[in-house]
């Protein structure tokens, strides 16, 4: 792992800025993955992950000098489906990751109303990217930016013609990724608007003992079983061992209104056996939920912490309670958001503050 002060002392010590980092750009030939476009971005500071632009620019496989960061499910990255968006349908082409996408028009469980059929989290994660620029580092000119930018349509003739310009940015020496999003409506009608990035970490990082770190107002919509994390009283913020009850569809969530400070909210996990926590940072305004999903089955033990526009209560329910965002024609809305690793002398301040 190389430091920040190592890497800005490398100028005229270098050939190519890939001997630190940069952005590599490939195509999977083999799986379930065949033809997938994948960019690998190395940070230079042991962070280096893959963000697949066939899958709507998510984030997938995860590291941090060695350690993974990220929950794969079974199938890993897998090619998308576009229309896959019935049913039940999205879990079939769910590959975990670091990041997926749910929205851009529905966050929740299938349903049908009035205005349509939905399924499962919509279709943004199964919908390749158009890239429109890659910009690579250049140490040897002082520019330790990169960047990879894509837009992301969610179209159908009569509409709704939703697009989403994704750039996922970083600097080499620093361990973060950003992620900036810019959601238009480009049709000529007034559209619904769901987003929830739903943020999956694996083993090593989760595992028993490890915390998860977040602050705020919860509460549990899932009923009272063998299978319930989220009780009253209850050491919900610690990770547990694999579960049977969580077996199958076993599982259990949290609805919560996140604390903030000066407008940014913040949620991380820390494990302390490997001297590692990571922060989630994004705009309360921009995304004022946050749910927390876990869900501790053998061989599928995963934990996802998930900022959000609403919670995933599908656009049936956030209309019927008012909570439905609307986009007018030509309407755009921003969102920032940070995956950072902490610094190892500022990691003890940084899980106090959610004391």
């Amino acid at each position: 792992m190389l430091g920040k002060e190592m890497i800005d002392g490398c100028k005229d010590k270098i050939s190519n800025a890939a001997q630190i980092g940069g952005i590599e750009t490939s195509t999977l030939d083999n799986g379930l993955g065949r033809g997938v476009r994948i960019a690998w971005i190395n940070t230079g500071t042991g962070l280096r992950y893959k963000v697949v632009i066939d899958r709507g620019m998510d984030i997938s496989d995860t590291f941090y000098n060695g350690y993974s960061l990220a929950w794969l499910s079974h199938a890993g990255t897998i090619a998308p489906d576009r229309f896959s968006d019935t049913g039940m349908g999205w879990i079939r082409n769910f590959g975990g990751g670091l990041l997926t996408t749910c929205g851009l028009s529905h966050v929740g469980g299938p349903e049908e109303d009035e205005y349509g059929d939905r399924g499962l989290h919509g279709r943004m994660s199964n919908t390749p990217a158009e890239v429109v620029s890659i910009l690579q580092p250049d140490p040897s000119a002082g520019k330790m930016e990169m960047s990879i930018t894509g837009i992301i349509r969610e179209s159908q003739v009569f509409g709704p013609a939703l697009e989403l310009k994704r750039t996922i940015s970083g600097r080499l020496g620093h361990p973060e990724i950003n992620v900036r999003d810019e959601v238009i409506n480009r049709g000529n009608q007034k559209v619904p608007h769901m987003l929830l990035y739903h943020i999956n970490f694996g083993w090593p990082l989760i595992d028993e003992g490890s915390l998860l770190l977040w602050k705020g107002k919860w509460h549990s919509p899932t009923p009272d079983s063998d299978r319930k994390i989220f009780k009253e009283g209850g050491d919900f913020k610690t990770c547990k061992a694999p579960m049977a009850a969580h077996s199958g569809t076993g599982e259990d969530v949290a609805f919560i209104d996140i604390e903030e400070h000066q407008g940014i909210a913040t949620c991380g996990v820390y494990n302390e056996k490997l001297d590692l926590a990571l922060a989630v940072i994004f705009s309360k305004k921009q995304l004022p939920w946050l749910v927390n999903w876990q869900h501790w089955g053998k061989n599928e033990y995963v934990t996802a912490l998930e900022p959000a526009t609403n919670p995933p209560i599908g656009q049936k329910k956030a209309r019927e309670e008012g909570s439905l965002i609307f986009l007018e024609p030509g309407e755009v809305r921003n969102y920032a958001l940070t995956i950072k690793i902490m610094d190892t002398d500022k990691i003890e301040q940084f899980i106090n503050s959610f004391k």
